[in-house]
């Protein structure tokens, strides 16, 4: 800590408790020990809950409608408008809310592209949000603070909830705001650490593709022969679980650019979730939990003993960690241009055979669409699996029109030759309720045969609605599990099920036919 202010002062503040710039970890554990913020966890991790909300609240996201970013942003229900007065308004209730308190501030950098690198700044009234942020993003080294200009800014006040939310045209008396032109957001009335965390992926997935930088809400990992693999999937569908892979390097898990040069990591830490966690089937996340991480939400006895089982406060239990936490992680964590991309979906109405192998257009169309179900707890008022078409497999977070991120993905695919899969880890034998979740090992089996090139082996046969390619056998994988009409104790009813399905696939696209007419024969047909 010292005496100076940090250029606060130009975001309104007038009054200043103690400021504390980068804490070493070891500082921040205590620091939240200290303010009761949490308690020792696990292998020396701090445990902390998130209050109220458990997850993100989409609801309540805005951005500031102004000259230069209004004709770019993808306004509608992701993005909604508030006014530059408002915005104004909030900003002065927020400063006025931190100001005269000790707060955190975290400097540091979103991107280990150095050329696409934004530097960024997260102000704190809690020492487990900076501690947060700290995992997540890139910490810069001790040089780099000396001449550190901040890019964006958030200003985190959890703690303030805005009473005059109707007059001021909000949902609820939480707001999460971006302000491009400022290049200032702001939070008030939630706790949830990944509101920060996303809040800046949204950020970057503005100013990237403005670069023809492709932006993607995927994880990543490398082999030893340089062949990288991209995982596409929204919280719950196997990002991080499978991407986490004892031999491959990890790049990271949820979060990258795509640029000329290769994929590279935007953060510096993951994510994981915690429900029904297994040393076993999870070992890297499992081993992770330790001195440096946070585990959120989760339960505990008196013994600090943790119960990954029990969802009592939500199903969208974490831990976030740094990438180094991960023995075999890449760091600086970027690599080549990608062999394989898998677009993860959680089908909650067991349709979708495990594994499909796709076209150049069927790629586009699946990515476009982005067909999975929502997990209970990762957005409140989820509380089970609800099936749902989000863009790129991360609508919430996109800020361009989802055409802008399709085109820089089909260019980039066919200039470096990339092989798409389309692999479902929801459900098998029947919906959600009857049926049952995927398998991880059968999962890891198929993920395995795609990465080494064994799946090309097989022989194949073309789904009749879908009209994918679904390989006849894989090793160590019951071939009746690959067409998934054979696991319904019904097949009648699958067959209903699985028109259902493509109807609402056909529904969904009607909205790129007119932009993107070549790509409707890609998706499925029913005749």
């Amino acid at each position: 800590m010292s005496t100076a202010t940090y250029g606060l002062e130009k975001l309104g503040f007038k009054k200043f408790g103690k400021l504390y710039r980068n804490l070493p970890v070891e500082k921040l554990v205590e620091h939240q020990i200290f303010n009761k913020e949490g308690v020792i966890g696990p292998n020396g991790s701090v445990i902390v809950s998130t209050g109220k909300f458990t997850g993100r609240s989409p609801k309540d996201k805005f951005f500031v409608d102004e000259k230069e970013s209004t004709d770019n942003l993808w306004w509608g229900p992701v993005n909604a408008k508030i006014t530059l007065e408002v915005f104004e308004k909030l900003q002065s209730r927020v400063v006025d809310f931190l100001s005269g308190s000790d707060l955190y501030l975290f400097d540091g950098y979103c991107g280990a592209e150095k050329k696409y690198r934004m530097p960024i700044r997260i102000v704190t009234k809690k020492a487990w949000h900076s501690h947060f942020v700290r995992n997540m993003f890139i910490r810069p080294k001790q040089d780099d603070l000396e001449s550190f200009t901040p890019e964006f800014t958030i200003l985190n006040a959890s703690g303030y909830f805005e009473k005059e939310f109707k007059e001021l045209g909000l949902n609820s008396e939480v707001f999460i705001i971006f302000d491009l032109t400022k290049k200032l957001a702001i939070i008030g009335g939630t706790e949830y650490g990944g509101e920060m965390k996303k809040g800046i992926f949204s950020v970057m997935n503005y100013y990237l593709p403005l670069q023809k930088v492709m932006s993607m809400h995927c994880s990543a990992n490398v082999g030893k022969e340089g062949d990288v693999a991209l995982f596409f999937g929204l919280s719950g569908t196997g990002k991080t679980t499978l991407s986490a892979d004892p031999d491959r390097m990890l790049i990271g898990d949820d979060e990258h650019g795509w640029s000329d040069d290769g994929i590279f990591n935007l953060e510096g830490g993951c994510y994981a979730k915690c429900v029904k966690l297994d040393p076993k089937k999870e070992p890297d996340i499992w081993n992770a939990i330790r001195f440096e991480a946070i585990l959120e939400n989760v339960v505990y006895d008196e013994n600090r003993v943790v119960d990954y089982n029990d969802v009592s406060k939500t199903e969208n239990t974490r831990v976030s960690y740094p990438l180094h936490s991960i023995p075999n992680s890449l760091i600086p964590s970027k690599s080549g241009h990608p062999k394989n991309i898998i677009f993860l979906t959680c089908d909650a109405f067991g349709v979708l055979p495990p594994v499909m192998r796709l076209s150049p257009e069927q790629a586009s169309y699946h990515f476009l669409s982005g067909y999975t179900a929502k997990i209970a707890g990762t957005e409140r008022g989820v509380t089970e699996p609800e099936a749902t078409f989000s863009a790129c497999f991360g609508a919430p977070f996109l800020t361009l029109n989802p055409e802008v991120y399709a085109k820089l993905l089909t260019d980039k695919m066919n200039q470096h030759g990339v092989m798409a899969y389309l692999v479902n880890t929801g459900w098998t034998g029947g919906p959600y309720g009857i049926g049952h979740r995927m398998h991880l090992s059968d999962t890891r089996k198929i993920i395995t045969a795609i990465l080494d090139g064994s799946i090309n082996n097989s022989e194949w046969e073309r789904g009749t609605i879908f009209r994918a390619g679904i390989p006849k056998s894989l090793a160590g994988v019951n071939s009746w599990l690959l067409r998934p009409r054979n696991t319904w104790s019904t097949p009648e009813e699958y067959d209903k099920t699985r028109i259902k399905l493509a109807e609402m696939f056909i529904q969904n696209f009607k909205k790129y036919e007119k932009s993107a007419p070549e790509l409707v024969d890609a998706g499925p047909k029913i005749d």
